[in-house]
């Protein structure tokens, strides 16, 4: 979950209303309410060439897994089609948790992605997310 409220020490410890002010508005979205996309930062780290993600087994046909640990989400929208895509979401960078429904989806601000191609389909997020390339050695889905 993204976390971006400031703890009591930062903010007490903020020289002024001004200080604290900024501080929350580099976390909150955007002003004015008029939808502008947030930067949502560095882009995630992508896997190693060649390393194995998971097994294509593990991935159900019309949803996704998340990797956590690697952050990524494979997806196979379609038998023997597969995606991998950034845990990062385009809106806030909030880590994307959970594939249902045929969507990848964010808990922060219930941004919602197509597991065919990153697309944005609900939600603030504007931008699909970041998409790596896989392949499938035998049972392996693995980064190319």
């Amino acid at each position: 979950m993204c976390n971006c409220s400031p703890s009591r020490r930062t903010a007490f410890g903020a020289l002024g209303a001004g200080a604290v002010t900024t501080g929350l508005a580099a976390c909150g979205g955007p002003s004015g309410g008029d939808g502008a996309e947030e930067d949502p930062g560095t882009p995630s780290p992508a896997p190693e060439t060649g390393e194995v993600l998971t097994s294509a087994e593990d991935v159900p046909v019309g949803g996704g897994t998340v990797l956590e640990d690697h952050q990524v989400v494979v997806t196979q929208p379609e038998e023997g089609q597969f995606r991998a895509f950034s845990t990062a979401c385009t809106h806030e960078g909030c880590p994307v948790d959970a594939v249902e429904d045929g969507h990848i989806v964010c808990p922060c601000h219930d941004s919602r992605f197509s597991v065919a191609d990153g697309a944005p389909q609900s939600g603030p997020a504007q931008s699909p997310l970041e998409e790596f390339e896989v392949t499938v050695d035998g049972n392996d889905v693995v980064f190319a």
